[in-house]
């Protein structure tokens, strides 16, 4: 069931999708008080906080139900890094109530799906039923984050599964690089640490910290139950009263109250660099990266515009090298990249904002560093109005073509909800794109890449790779 690559992907498709300035509603006390969230997603909250949020379509004939929970690797310490990836993985070995096969079979009868993710700031259990067993499938649901009896045969078990998908992780070079690239840019800090954990805290976490995390971070005020589909909005706010209404509101204990606390610090953007030369490697994998926006920032939209006028690009893809994107072009030209990828992603307090590269022409690799910090320079004082208008329209379509399921619309519900409180609907996201102008883009050039601290991250035939100091001092100069 636990699939990191999945929470990878779906990180990556939600660098392209919404946020909004906002935060969340103190809690409301007493009765079940709905909130209107835009013209499709409705919201509820519980007198303990718990969140019910809704996107109804009276014609579906299936729902996607799920709990987004506002922790992930980031809610852990040093010691206990895994954790909430480990929990992942032991929420569908049993409850008090189902044995891991009645689990199983229980889905399988309905025809349903059941699935779970970790990212570093939040852990998702979802299902995909017809309507007519959603009140089983939250019932589920509620049984796994509730019940789980984290059995020690279990917990041993799941060890060597979760070793093995970490050295299926290690082989894959971009989720390498990008768990470096984080662990250098927050340094010492939560973000900065992987999903998994290191191999020493898999082979020793227990159940003490198991039940701990829990205790600690699945409360009501950090839990969300969404709905995409058929299941309308009145019925899920039922079963949630009848199944999540005893969830306690807040931590256990003062300890667990200073490690929340700790959580929500500000992380401090660190500009440095992590490089792990193997010459055995037909490549040369490398992510440059600087401070980049959250969820809320204001500039959310516009870091999004701005990461599509640098664009992607992959010449085994069969990619037009004439796809609007400048940096495409002259790396096509000039023949010195296998692909790139920029990319700008967000958490609830911070970002990074940058692009990933790969090249076999690992004695050029200086002038594809040279000549990609050089277009980031342009951004800052000469970008036009067409080159806008593709990259908000790519955007746009990116954003909307992506909604395509009653799955990926309660993820998009999902996480906004959890990171700003409300959910931007589509047609208001179209607006907010389309509003960003040339100026703003070159606004937000100057503020986030004009001569700011770089993190860098490199990985195989690097030897050719800039020295960092040269690699700074490329983020001050004009391209000509």
């Amino acid at each position: 069931m636990a699939s990191r690559r999945l929470a990878l992907n779906l990180q990556q498709s939600l660098r392209n999708r919404t946020a909004i300035n906002a935060v969340r509603s103190p809690l409301t006390r007493g009765l079940a008080i709905p909130v209107s969230h835009g013209a499709k997603t409705e919201s509820t909250t519980l007198s303990n906080g718990f969140t019910i949020a809704t996107e109804h379509s009276p014609w579906a004939q299936t729902s996607t139900v799920g709990v987004w929970i506002d922790a992930g690797s980031r809610a852990e310490t040093d010691r206990t890094n895994g954790t909430a990836h480990f929990l992942e993985h032991l929420a569908f070995k049993g409850t008090g109530k189902r044995n891991q096969q009645q689990l199983e079979l229980e889905i399988e009868n309905m025809g349903g799906h059941l699935n779970a993710y970790t990212s570093r700031e939040n852990t998702v259990y979802y299902a995909k039923s017809f309507n007519a067993d959603v009140p089983a499938t939250v019932d589920i649901l509620s049984d796994i984050l509730q019940n789980s009896k984290l059995e020690p045969q279990a917990i041993e078990r799941e060890r060597d599964v979760i070793l093995r998908e970490q050295e299926e992780v290690d082989k894959q070079l971009e989720e390498v690089v990008f768990d470096h690239l984080h662990a250098t840019a927050f340094q010492g800090q939560p973000l900065g640490r992987t999903i998994l954990g290191p191999r020493e805290n898999i082979q020793s976490i227990n159940r003490t910290d198991l039940e701990n995390y829990i205790k600690t971070n699945y409360t009501a005020d950090r839990m969300v139950l969404v709905g995409a589909g058929g299941v309308p909005h009145q019925q899920l706010v039922e079963l949630a009263e009848k199944y999540f209404a005893k969830i306690p509101t807040a931590p256990h204990s003062p300890q667990a109250f200073k490690i929340a606390a700790a959580q929500k610090e500000q992380p401090d953007f660190v500009g440095s660099e992590v490089r792990i030369r193997d010459d055995t490697m037909p490549t040369a994998n490398i992510a440059i990266a600087v401070e980049g926006v959250s969820w809320k920032d204001p500039d959310y939209f516009t870091a999004l515009v701005t990461q599509a006028i640098v664009g992607n690009w992959d010449r085994t893809m069969g990619s037009s090298p004439y796809q609007g994107s400048k940096l495409s072009t002259f790396v096509h030209q000039h023949e010195l990249a296998n692909s790139f990828m920029s990319f700008s992603t967000s958490y609830s307090d911070t970002g990074l904002w940058g692009i990933y590269l790969v090249t076999d022409k690992v004695t050029r690799i200086d002038d594809l560093v040279h000549f990609t910090l050089r277009e980031w320079s342009r951004l800052s004082y000469n970008v036009t109005a067409a080159e806008t208008e593709r990259a908000k329209a790519q955007l746009k379509a990116s954003i909307l073509l992506s909604l395509d399921g009653t799955t990926a619309v309660a993820e998009d519900i999902g996480r906004q909800i959890i990171t700003t409180g409300r959910r931007l609907s589509p047609e208001e996201v179209e607006r907010v794109v389309g509003q960003v102008t040339e100026k703003d883009v070159m606004n937000f050039a100057r503020t986030k890449l004009w001569d700011r601290d770089v993190a860098v991250s490199a990985v195989g035939q690097i030897e050719g790779l800039l020295d960092y100091n040269r690699i700074r001092n490329d983020m001050s100069r004009n391209a000509s």
